[in-house]
């Protein structure tokens, strides 16, 4: 699902401000770090009994968010990878920042995005000066295609780039790049 071009920069924008507010400057980007900041807990599905750890993985094979006297748990499945566990901590994050209260094609679209552009903003990948997929995927330490993803996104980016946007640039400041 495509989303509006005002989806894009919504999500942008919640994506600098929780960097902003979780004091993210370097990479790679950490979702167990920004999410322990947020307060929000994660858990393995290891840590689930036998009962509850089969009811997640029917729930999704990756990971999923609850809302818990009064505080958000991640559930992730530590079977993965650690960049397929990395995004889905970011994807959850995404959920939770853009205030999604029910499952729909288009809160689903919204994570996506979130936790793509959280994993490696394109101004990031320029001021480092990676030159493929490979370079983005091992400094940002994620998996090839995550990096795949992120790369073409970037070379999107890249094709329509003229001025910085206010986010990009508070992005650079960030992770110390000048503007």
């Amino acid at each position: 699902m495509r989303l509006h071009d005002l989806g894009y920069e919504k999500i942008k924008d919640a994506v600098v401000q929780m960097y902003e507010e979780c004091n993210v400057h370097c990479t790679p980007i950490n979702g167990f770090e920004i999410a322990t900041h947020l307060g929000v807990s994660v858990c393995a599905y290891s840590a689930l009994s036998s009962a509850q750890r089969t009811a997640a993985m029917k729930l999704s094979e990756d990971g999923f968010h609850v809302l818990k006297n009064g505080r958000y748990v991640i559930y992730y499945n530590d079977e993965c990878s650690s960049g397929r566990i990395n995004n889905t901590i970011l994807h959850e994050l995404g959920h939770i920042r853009l205030g999604h209260v029910q499952e729909s094609e288009l809160a689903e679209a919204e994570a996506k995005f979130f936790a793509k552009f959280a994993l490696a903003p394109p101004v990031l990948i320029h001021k480092l000066g990676l030159q493929s997929c490979y370079k983005v995927m091992e400094r940002f330490e994620i998996s090839y295609e995550a990096a795949r993803i992120a790369w073409d996104y970037y070379t999107l980016w890249q094709s329509r780039h003229g001025v910085y946007t206010e986010q990009e640039m508070k992005t650079c400041r960030l992770f110390g790049f000048a503007v």
